[in-house]
Order: C-alpha cells, then structure tokens, then sequence
C-alpha cells in the first residue's frame, strides 16, 4: 500500500458547504455538506482518482508544494492523505509439478487466482 498525499483547495460556499479541488489532479473535484463531510469526501475522491489513474495505467502527478498554492478569498489549503493498494497485475514465474499443472487444467482452476488467495491468507489481508 502506498501513501499519496496532495494539497486541496477547499473553497467555502455560502450554504456552508465546500468544494474540494486538487491543483495536480485535473476532474478531481468533490463537495461536502460541511467541513467535517468535505474533509472525508476530499479523501474519498483522492482515492477512486488514484485508483483509477492505475487502471488507466497512469502515473500519479507529482504533488505541489504547499507554498505554490495560493488560495482565493474564502478558501483554505489542507494536504489529504490517500493510502492506495496498486492492484496492477504483474507477471510471476512460478514452478509447480508437473502431474500438479495437469490436474489444476483438467479442473479448470485458475492458478492466479489460487496464489492470490492463499498470498492473502497467509498475509492476513483482504
């Protein structure tokens, strides 16, 4: 798991609601009720964009610092901190028996997927 942290724009609207923005995530933008809400939903939007960025076999930008972001009247700067699973797959070579090859083909068996569980198992995570 790896941590991204970026500088948010949390403008302040008259209903006191927020909008979120992220300067170095362009359509990364979200809205909360309140300040409390706006600060869970910039972290929430931070990472499906995140994720998403990995399906689409993307980068994430490099964050600003916050000392380039200069925020507007009724707007504060905030750094949110998504903590994001890079779940690429990426090619293993692994050896089995033979007569142990032929059966998982014979039952159909995906042996991805059997690594992947017993990986997690033995890892004791989800």
């Amino acid at each position: 798991m790896a941590d991204y942290v970026y500088p948010a724009i949390f403008h302040a609207n008259e209903d006191g609601s927020y909008t979120i923005t992220y300067p170095d995530i362009p359509g990364c933008i979200s809205e909360g009720k309140s300040l409390e809400n706006a600060l869970y939903m910039a972290q929430s939007v931070l990472i499906q964009r995140i994720e998403y960025l990995f399906e689409e076999k993307e980068v994430p930008p490099k964050a600003s610092s916050l000392q380039d972001i200069k925020p507007e009247q009724n707007e504060f700067v905030n750094l949110v901190r998504a903590s994001v699973k890079d779940n690429r797959a990426v090619r293993r070579t692994v050896s089995i028996p033979k007569w142990m090859d032929d059966q998982v083909a014979d039952a159909g068996i995906s042996l991805s997927r059997v690594l992947q569980d017993a990986l997690k198992e033995r890892l004791g995570v989800q």
